[in-house]
């Protein structure tokens, strides 16, 4: 595997013409001249769009699948490098978590969110135990949901650094 990999999380459900698509294509530029390989769930959509824009830099594309859970799917899109099967959807999961030395997220939904939160947990659990964290990068769009409220404090919100410009993003990896 390469030296670094980030993850990046997205929807499936977003096409060329979509703002988070160019969004994620661009993203993707950035990844792979910043040196970074990427790893995404490997199919369609902001996925898609993360892998084609790192693969136009140059950049190595990890698509973490899991055809039992998505049989209507035909495979990674065909950006992807390195095929990584997992047969269930919490095993995909963790697996995106291990192979990214930092994770980002693009806007998305409820499949997004989910691994928003796997992530924003790991980075919580190593912060309370005092061990290295692998950052995490989130759209600014995520930032009404992913706020301080019922027992979530100021500083567990304060671990995530949002991403608003190519400025904040590349400014995030330079701590990677």
């Amino acid at each position: 595997m390469p030296e670094k990999i980030v993850t990046v999380f997205g929807s499936s459900k977003i096409g060329p013409d979509h703002p988070t698509y160019r969004l994620g294509h661009r993203w993707g530029q950035i990844l792979a001249e910043m040196g970074f390989a990427v790893a995404t769930g490997g199919y369609d959509g902001a996925m898609e769009a993360v892998s084609l824009g790192a693969k136009e830099k140059g950049g190595l594309v990890i698509g973490v699948t899991a055809p039992p859970v998505f049989p209507h799917r035909s495979g990674p899109n065909h950006h992807v490098d390195i095929e990584l099967p997992s047969d269930h959807l919490l095993d995909r999961i963790d697996r995106l978590l291990d192979l990214g030395h930092a994770h980002l997220a693009l806007p998305g939904g409820i499949g997004t969110l989910t691994e928003i939160l796997a992530a924003w947990n790991v980075l919580y659990i190593r912060w309370l135990q005092g061990r290295a964290t692998k950052p995490l990068g989130l759209h600014a769009s995520w930032r009404e949901i992913v706020r301080p409220g019922l027992m979530i404090k100021p500083e567990h919100v304060e671990l995530i650094r949002f991403i608003e410009s190519e400025a904040d993003l590349r400014a995030f990896l330079e701590g990677v």
